[in-house]
């Protein structure tokens, strides 16, 4: 059987040729890690691969708006305890009111640090979160409360911020609307805002105002129902952002686990033996080492050779 030469050149240049890619792609995944480097490599893996991979965005994803929306609630505790804390202190204010031997002057003071308080209480609504987003005004797109020349304040907001997404199927409503918080009390027979109260409040007590004691008294009543009305919804919402917060919690947990067992399986999947793949390695280097010698020697061989 005779043997061609152009075969014999071509026979051996796809033989070196493939030790070659075959080598190549040993010192690659050896510098990677990985042992599949395209989909051809095993496609029915890197499809599986391909989907997990999708999974994996998706509760990377989840994780950042876990992480946002623990942000949100904790922001919203930060502001309702320093609205706590300001109503806490117009309900001491108030039993001082109710003394008996303070005058105009004293009652004056008292209505100074009232309207100083109810400011507070307007910032303190006005908040911002860490998007821009007024903290209290939940779907609207500006501030939460406006104030009218007048000093009556309102709320600017619209409904309920929508849910943010921690998991399929899952959602939290990380921030508060205002409305509900710091609205629709009952006080003196009509319904308020915490506004309202702190500012009536500070009117009945004002040097120069036209409150009788009996309208004093009056306001006194009036303000401290709705006081402890606007503590109780305070109260009640922070409960609320602890069993939040808590459930937010074990999300982050179950897709922390989750992203640590999709690295396990991944590497599992794609990722290679590195001592294997250097036996392999060496072992092919050898074999091209041996087979470029061979065919260098045999392409210098002429008739002449043979005949000798």
């Amino acid at each position: 059987m005779k043997i061609g030469t152009a075969y014999f050149f071509d026979s051996r240049n796809r033989q070196m040729g493939d030790l070659s890619g075959l080598a190549a792609k040993l010192q690659e995944q050896i510098a990677t890690g990985k042992r599949i480097l395209a989909p051809s490599d095993d496609p029915i893996v890197s499809a599986r691969l391909a989907r997990m991979s999708g999974t994996a965005a998706d509760q990377s994803q989840f994780a950042s708006n876990v992480k946002l929306a623990q942000g949100l609630l904790g922001q919203t505790d930060t502001a309702l305890e320093s609205v706590s804390n300001d109503l806490q202190r117009v309900q001491e204010l108030l039993i001082r009111a109710g003394s008996d031997t303070l005058n105009d002057d004293n009652r004056a003071a008292l209505a100074a640090e009232l309207k100083s308080i109810a400011d507070n209480l307007y910032a303190t609504a006005n908040t911002t979160d860490v998007r821009g987003t007024a903290l209290f005004g939940g779907s609207g797109a500006g501030p939460a409360y406006t104030r009218a020349a007048d000093g009556t304040v309102s709320f600017a907001g619209e409904g309920e911020a929508p849910p943010i997404p921690v998991g399929d199927g899952i959602t939290v409503q990380a921030t508060d609307s205002g409305q509900r918080i710091f609205g629709g009390i009952q006080a003196g027979g009509t319904t308020k805002d915490v506004f309202k109260i702190v500012s009536d409040l500070a009117a009945a007590l004002d040097l120069g105002g036209s409150a009788t004691p009996a309208d004093r008294k009056q306001a006194l009543a009036d303000a401290s129902d709705g006081l402890s009305q606007a503590l109780q919804n305070v109260t009640t919402a922070r409960a609320s952002i602890g069993a939040r917060g808590a459930r937010l919690d074990i999300q982050a947990d179950s897709l922390a686990k989750a992203a640590n067992n999709y690295d396990i399986e991944r590497g599992n999947l794609e990722g290679v033996d590195v001592q294997a793949a250097i036996t392999d390695l060496q072992k092919t280097m050898l074999t091209l080492q041996a087979t470029q010698s061979s065919f260098t020697m045999l392409s210098r061989l002429s008739l002449f050779d043979y005949i000798r």
